[in-house]
């Protein structure tokens, strides 16, 4: 890992969502012992608790968006608290909530990587593209556009969260694991060359092959960044999310996945969102991404043979 101290930042809200319960994913994280998990591997870990924010108002789309306003005061806590932890050379792990929340957790990394002189590159493991915008978008909801603000493509209160607009560069974003895209956004994914390498393209050449693409170019200068959406995950074998697709990575593909970005050594900042206990089993989806986390801090089943 490529800092001193993790810092975990819980912020419990579901505004950008179409379904309740996701506010409750940070509690559901340290339940299942995210914060013991880190420190058994001689990490320093604080809890910074939970940030506070408005409540979700349950509202109709305006414009194209629901909840804008709060999306925007979530974002912009967030976005503060990791830049923060940054500047601290912590490495903040941010518990959401649903996935709008990247939107100020990447403007934050994007603005230290543009503040120290270092390279972005952002992983994006999602079984959706979230690349909607106003007119494309069926729904209305925030968590199915933060990449496409992000790359500059929404309003301005949330491209503008991080000083520069576009925050990133669409060549600084991988995605990894998608299944579920609408027909306009996936025109519109192409237009701007966003590099997805959905489900069906990890079935044919595999895991290993398909990171190792997508970790190319990740070298000492890199601020590699995890965009951890619990819904990249089949649901079989993670239930709690609000928005599950069939088809998603086996528990081997996803360790595989942490294992290879545990390896660069570059990883120094997290987020993992969309856990949703209203539709889990026994917490099981929280306690998941918690093992996953656990490999990323490098666990191993085997002592590997050049170690």
């Amino acid at each position: 890992m490529a800092a001193g101290a993790v810092s975990i930042i819980g912020v419990p809200t579901d505004v950008g969502a179409g379904k309740a319960g996701a506010r409750m994913g940070p509690d559901a994280l340290r339940v299942a012992g995210i914060d013991r998990a880190i420190a058994r591997f001689g990490v320093e870990v604080v809890d910074r608790g939970n940030l506070s924010g408005p409540n979700n108002p349950e509202l109709s789309a305006i414009d194209g968006f629901r909840h804008l306003p709060e999306v925007v005061a979530w974002n912009r806590s967030v976005h503060d608290a990791v830049r923060a932890e940054l500047a601290s050379e912590h490495l903040p792990i941010v518990l959401g909530g649903d996935h709008c929340l990247a939107i100020g957790s990447i403007s934050a990394v994007a603005r230290h990587c543009r503040e120290s002189g270092r390279r972005l590159q952002v992983l994006w493991l999602d079984a959706h593209a979230d690349f909607n915008t106003a007119i494309l978008t069926p729904t209305g909801n925030l968590h199915g556009m933060p990449v496409a603000c992000l790359c500059g493509h929404g309003p301005p209160l949330l491209t503008g969260i991080g000083g520069t607009v576009p925050a990133m560069l669409p060549s600084e974003i991988r995605q990894i694991g998608v299944r579920s895209v609408d027909q306009g956004e996936k025109s519109f994914l192409a237009e701007i060359g966003i590099e997805v390498f959905d489900m069906r393209y990890v079935d044919e050449v595999g895991m290993r092959a398909t990171m190792e693409q997508a970790l190319a170019g990740v070298g000492p200068e890199t601020h590699l960044h995890l965009s951890l959406d619990a819904d990249f995950l089949d649901p079989e074998i993670a239930p709690g999310v609000s928005t599950p697709v069939r088809g998603g990575p086996t528990y081997r593909e996803a360790q595989l996945c942490m294992e290879m970005i545990a390896d660069t050594g570059r990883l120094c900042s997290l987020d993992l969102v969309e856990v949703n206990p209203a539709f889990d089993r026994q917490n099981m989806t929280a306690v998941l991404l918690v093992d996953l986390v656990e490999s990323l801090f490098r666990k191993s089943i085997l002592m590997r043979l050049h170690q």
